[in-house]
């Protein structure tokens, strides 16, 4: 596919296919000799760094020093058995690791720059750390340069290089003259460009010189940009939780040492209860789900098109309350086509006379609007132009393919407006064409105020039609030095063109859920009022009549602009620089604001935003820098997705966590309440493992995997604020444990009180605490379905935890080889009745909690909805 990069070039006189660039097996071969193109820094952990950090894991450390304690009591088999699950538990968390690193590099290689190079002839965009020196680089405004090159070709070219030299004011670039050695940056008029510089304006064509650590920037030893954990509200909170429960747990852990050593004599076996207890209490799983649900949702996130280059945003996204939205290219196709014409005090509707022939009036305009655009197009509406050329003025004297262009006159923030200067083979005199904003064309035409006002009325017929108004105009000047500015030209102004965009046939289906789910959606557009509002009535954007436009931004104060805008959806013809004002003007009002934007304007918007959007098809990579999220197919809907996602992820980890408390207390009561009260130890270091390998795996991959509530979109974004771990999770959290802790000891008393055995009545307590973990799973999986409600919604992982856990705990049971380790005996089928039931009795309550919960909130939902 053509660049409009490249397009803009041949704009400008410079046909990039005189440039073949490297063949693909040369870049090949030359990769795999330089390297790729990054820093050292940017290196992933190694599988023996991943290793080592599992070994100094606490949970390692605990079950390394019960291996020891056992081999010192001389239980060999048992001291085998353990550090036997020493591998096994370190296998499951490397496994966790290396699937947490398998999407942050899937990430990396996402967010990593992108280059658009020249191989075999054609124009290709690359990842930036796959470009090689001998690459031939198309470079333009708004660009992020992949590497040192060497500049062939440039129009206007100036680069903002503070990061390597600390000087704010951009500098010039001029083209080589193929003498000068590459230097240090600094300077005006040098014919270089580096890493990590930022192309500010114009367009250029250089050679790669070096890559990687031989660069400037890899001198120097600054680090490339890459996705990277940063500490989350989240990560704080689970930092706090874990460092309280450690505290506690060592403070219990020494306890029970001290009582259980002083009261039967048997220190070592005091050692073995103390550390059981530490490795109950251990919170070790609070920050690996964390980790690994951030990591992984930001992978689901990117998935639905949407990448994730900055953690926070992942549990961000679920407490968003408005979406400020592009008009152009996020809720249309960005696909425009020529609509209606206005010319000599006429209107001509293109699309009712598709089959006819277009009247002579209308050719002029036609042939001055294409003489206006690029001779190959990138651009939707000069695309639309040639188009409407291609199909009414074939083989007429309105194509000129044989033209030359002269000179180009661009766009500016000052002047809407374009020309380009043609020359015909025999001619002696310049031809001007030009387009632009019709205000822009009537200022260069020199209108008079009643022409202006006839000019305005038309305009507004169009564009309340929902078409992007564009006016065309024409000069001819003779032979001699063009002038500096479009002013000079005698222009006639010759008419307007209305270009219609469709809407993505999925935004109207994305903003009904949105609203269902709370969410705010607001259009800002540079186009018309009536343009705006057309849009807005097709995608049931509301209110519709209300309608802010740039002019008058600038005249309010923030205070009125904050009160206004609690009400105002439309924003129409608005300057990127004023999206930073709307941005700060929604958070003054206490909304969690996520704004897309595709320019180098954009970027103070962007990141002042709480979720920064960038577009990925059209934005620039500065843009995309300044953004916690990048919309890979610059489509509205995939926002709502990465909404829907951020909701599911929070929930889900919110549930994973309630699981995690929930467990972590019948354990722990287990391992303590025995040595107070000098009952036979019910718990050993040997069971907790057992218990740790269907925790971690179901925390880990279970809950991750959940799918999302029914009612994900239809209730209100969370209120940032609200704290993973608030009153009402952590109490029933709590209670969940308590109950099971309550039913576990209660058969276990039982057993031991109709006496008997120590082995049996530990097999009764630990088939039932198995089975009321994996009941805790279940019920955990949704807290306002009951299990029967879930077991519709299938979860593979869910299926593979459950049962291993069985098929584990019959081996356990039944194999006398692992029950005389487990110091377990076998048990009967009306034993493992009783486990069942007990088990189950022991989440009893809160399946009931949570159907009493629904039928509440059905009550108030239909109170709601009848009329007072």
């Amino acid at each position: 596919m053509a660049s409009p990069k490249g397009e803009t070039l041949l704009a400008h006189g410079f046909d990039l296919a005189t440039i073949a660039g490297l063949s693909e097996r040369e870049a090949a071969e030359r990769l795999k000799k330089v390297g790729y193109n990054e820093l050292p820094s940017t290196r992933r952990r190694s599988i023996f760094a991943i290793a080592f950090e599992v070994v100094r894991e606490p949970m390692f450390l605990l079950l390394v020093a019960c291996g020891t304690i056992y081999l010192l009591l001389g239980d060999v088999q048992e001291a085998l058995m353990l550090l036997g699950f020493v591998f096994v538990v370190m296998g499951i968390t490397f496994s966790q690791e290396r699937k947490t690193e398998r999407a942050l590099e899937a990430l990396r290689d996402l967010s990593s720059p992108r280059a658009l190079v020249i191989r075999d002839g054609e124009q290709k965009r690359i990842a930036g750390r796959e470009v090689v020196p001998g690459d031939i680089l198309v470079l333009a405004e708004g660009d992020r340069v992949p590497a040192d090159a060497v500049l062939l070709w440039g129009v206007n070219l100036s680069a903002d290089e503070s990061l390597l030299t600390g000087e704010s004011a951009p500098v010039r670039k001029v083209p080589w003259d193929g003498v000068m050695e590459m230097g240090r940056p600094g300077g005006d008029d040098l014919p270089f460009v580096y890493t990590s510089t930022l192309i500010v304006q114009g367009q250029g064509i250089a050679r790669v010189h070096a890559t990687g650590i031989h660069t400037e920037m890899g001198k120097i030893g600054k680090a490339l940009q890459t996705v990277e954990s940063e500490e989350t509200l989240l990560q704080r909170e689970t930092s706090r939780l874990v460092r309280n429960l450690a505290i506690v747990g060592v403070f219990l852990s020494a306890l029970v040492v001290i009582v259980y050593g002083l009261t039967r004599g048997h220190w070592l076996n005091g050692f073995l209860a103390g550390i059981a207890l530490a490795m109950a209490m251990l919170p070790e799983e609070f920050p690996v789900v964390l980790t690994i649900f951030l990591a992984l949702g930001a992978w689901r996130i990117s998935q639905k098109r949407v990448l994730t280059r900055r953690m926070p945003a992942v549990e961000t996204l679920g407490s968003a309350t408005v979406l400020c939205v592009d008009k152009t290219g996020t809720l249309t196709l960005n696909r425009m086509s020529v609509s209606k014409i206005f010319a000599s005090g006429e209107f001509y509707d293109v699309n009712h006379h598709v089959h006819e022939p277009l009247p002579e009036t209308f050719h002029e305009i036609v042939e001055f609007s294409i003489l206006a655009s690029q001779r190959d197009p990138f651009d939707p509406m000069e695309k639309a132009f040639k188009q409407l050329g291609d199909h009414y003025l074939a083989h007429t004297e309105h194509l000129h393919d044989d033209w030359t262009l002269v000179h180009e006159y661009p766009l500016s923030q000052n002047l809407l407006a374009m020309s380009h200067v043609w020359k015909s083979p025999d001619g002696q005199d310049y031809v001007i064409a030009a387009k632009g904003a019709p205000e822009a064309i009537a200022d260069l035409c020199h209108l008079d105020e009643t022409d202006m006002q006839d000019l305005s009325r038309h305009v507004s017929t169009m564009a309340s039609e929902g078409l992007r108004v564009l006016g065309v105009a024409k000069a001819s000047f003779k032979q001699a030095a063009l002038p500096s500015e479009q002013h000079d030209f005698d222009l006639k102004f010759l008419g307007l063109v209305g270009l219609a965009d469709p809407v993505r046939p999925t935004v109207p289906a994305a903003l009904r859920e949105c609203h269902t789910a709370g969410v705010r959606v607001v259009m800002i557009t540079g186009d018309y009022p009536g343009t705006a509002q057309s849009i807005a009535r097709q995608i049931g954007l509301t209110p519709m009549d209300e309608c802010i436009t740039g002019p008058e931004l600038d005249r309010m104060d923030d205070s009125e602009l904050q009160r206004r805008i609690k009400t105002v959806n439309i924003f129409a013809r608005v300057v990127p620089e004023q999206k930073l004002r709307l941005v700060n003007a929604l958070k003054a009002n206490g909304e969690i604001v996520a704004m897309t934007g595709d320019g180098v304007n954009d970027a103070p918007a962007l990141k002042s935003a709480h979720i920064g959007i960038a577009m990925g098809g059209r934005g620039t990579d500065v843009a995309r820098e300044a953004s916690a999220l990048v919309l890979l197919d610059d489509d509205f809907s995939s926002i709502v997705q990465a909404v829907k996602l951020g909701r599911r992820i929070f929930d889900n980890l919110k549930k994973a966590m309630a699981y995690i408390l929930a467990i972590h207390v019948p354990i722990a009561g287990l391992s303590l309440i025995p040595v107070l009260f000098k009952w036979p130890l019910i718990l050993l270091p040997v069971h907790i493992v057992f218990l740790e390998l269907i925790i971690d795996p179901a925390c880990s991959i279970v809950f991750e995997a959940e799918p999302e509530e029914a009612n994900v979109m239809n209730r209100p974004p969370r209120n940032p604020k609200e704290p993973l771990f608030g009153r009402q999770t952590v109490g029933l959290s709590l209670l969940q444990g308590l109950s099971v802790l309550l039913i576990v000891l209660a058969v276990f008393s039982v057993a031991l009180s109709r006496g008997q055995r120590e082995l049996d009545a530990r097999a009764l307590t630990f088939t039932t605490l198995v089975i009321a973990n994996l009941g805790l799973i279940f019920t955990n999986r949704s807290w306002s379905r009951t299990i029967l409600a879930t077991l519709r919604s299938p979860n593979a992982a869910l299926g593979w935890v459950s049962g291993g856990a069985v098929v584990f705990l019959g081996l356990v049971l039944y194999v006398p080889f692992l029950r005389d380790l487990f110091r377990l005996s076998r048990l009967r089928l009306i034993d493992l009745a009783i486990s069942l039931v007990a088990g189950l009795v022991s989440i009893m309550w809160f399946e009931g909690f949570k159907v009493l919960n629904g039928r509440q909130r059905q009550s108030s939902a239909q109170e709601s909805a009848c009329p007072s």
